[in-house]
């Protein structure tokens, strides 16, 4: 049974998930439609969106050293307020004037958010896994469900504001609606003390087994940001469906996915020795499915709307094997290696997980997208699996490696 602070701190913890994931996702479905309008280009529209991660990146690993100076509970605070005023001025960008100056404005708003909202999600990770030491896993797999609930509302809900209200309305019902948990988040979350190290992420990456996990990170987001960017356009292209009911399709993974988040979470803090396995069978099971997903070419399947269906739920439930374990195992990497205890180290695994993410989720709607556009979705898909493919032999190479050794 959980204690009042550690309720309070999973009420908050999932209000800034929940709030932060739905902020994120509401641009996608009208926002490229406008910067059109104001004279940005698709190739600059799909920079305005990787800003986000290049930001979230760079800031993650300056935050995550220096969380205890700073402190983690201000910097949630911080970053909640800072993302909530740049939804609101975001509302307020499409009376800049058209051309540069709404395009410079759109960088630097987003670019502010993204920091915002890695100074939130980095600091709620290390605050979890310092107030739930012994079930991280359980309690991220939770947390995942209202992270997994905001990029499912998200899309639809800032598509009908803006249908019904105009473009104001989205950014400015949800910044007020983040802005209200600021206060909140200062009641309910407990302030946590810690002393500062003097360990650095370099050190942490000096560990092979670091390095693997990473790996199995920057694949998982890299398949992600993959899908967003390209799948939409193949399932209309291919099999002639509305806007509608591609927007159905996709909402197979993160549905499939935070349903079996808490399940892995649990198993993951269980059976601590099942982590390795869950990243190894999630690694495979995303393979398969990104292989049939297309099909690829060379399994010469004809490419059929149910099969792309149960591929995608594949993938959402290979994501919830691989992401949830993740974390808990680059902690165990940390305190392999000899760092502290302690909230100083919890802030360095939660940033360099958040970077590594982020790295992925540039990396794959550019990379994807060059291979779709030369080659073919289907071909695209192959290269995603072979990354996830990759991770597995990687993985079982080394586990080889360590047996022998002892």
């Amino acid at each position: 049974m959980f204690t009042r602070k550690e309720i309070l701190t999973l009420i908050s913890v999932a209000s800034v998930n929940f709030g932060s994931m739905i902020c994120y996702s509401i641009l996608g479905p009208f926002f490229p439609t406008e910067a059109v309008k104001k004279g940005a280009s698709q190739t600059v529209v799909g920079l305005i969106f990787g800003c986000y991660a290049v930001s979230n990146l760079i800031s993650s690993l300056v935050l995550g050293k220096y969380i205890v100076q700073i402190g983690a509970k201000f910097m949630l605070i911080a970053g909640l307020f800072v993302s909530s005023c740049c939804t609101i001025i975001f509302g307020f960008l499409d009376r800049a004037p058209a051309g540069p100056i709404f395009i410079s404005l759109c960088f630097v708003v987003r670019s502010l958010d993204a920091v915002g909202f890695g100074a939130a999600t980095m600091s709620a990770f290390a605050i979890t896994a310092k107030i739930f030491p012994n079930n991280v896993a359980t309690v991220l797999g939770i947390l995942e469900i209202f992270a997994g609930l905001g990029l499912i509302l998200g899309p639809p809900l800032g598509g009908w504001l803006y249908q019904t209200f105009g473009y104001n309305v989205p950014f400015l019902f949800l910044g007020c609606l983040m802005l209200i948990m600021v206060p909140f988040n200062i009641y309910v979350l407990p302030s946590i003390e810690a002393v500062p190290s003097k360990d650095s992420f370099f050190r942490l990456l000096t560990h092979v087994k670091t390095i693997l996990v990473c790996y199995v990170i920057f694949t998982l987001s890299a398949g992600v940001g993959f899908l967003d960017a390209t799948l939409s356009l193949f399932a209309i292209n291919r099999f002639g469906l509305s806007n509608g009911y591609v927007g159905l399709i996709m909402l197979g993974l993160p549905l499939v996915y935070i349903l079996a988040s808490p399940l892995m979470g649990y198993f993951t803090d269980k059976y601590p020795a099942t982590r390795v396995a869950f990243l190894v069978t999630g690694g495979i099971a995303a393979t398969i499915g990104f292989c049939l997903l297309g099909p690829a070419p060379f399994l010469h399947i004809q490419s059929q709307l149910w099969l792309l269906v149960v591929m995608l739920g594949l993938i959402g439930f290979s994501l919830a094997m691989s992401v949830i374990p993740t974390f808990p195992e680059l902690i165990s990497c940390a305190y392999e290696i000899g760092f502290e205890e302690g909230l100083s180290t919890l802030g360095m695994v939660s940033g360099l997980y958040e970077a590594v993410w982020c790295t992925g989720t540039f990396y794959g709607p550019i990379v994807g997208g060059i291979i779709v556009q030369h080659l073919s979705f289907e071909w695209a898909a192959v290269v995603q699996g072979g990354l996830a493919f990759l991770g597995v032999k990687l993985k079982v190479m080394y586990i080889t490696l360590v047996l022998r050794v002892a």
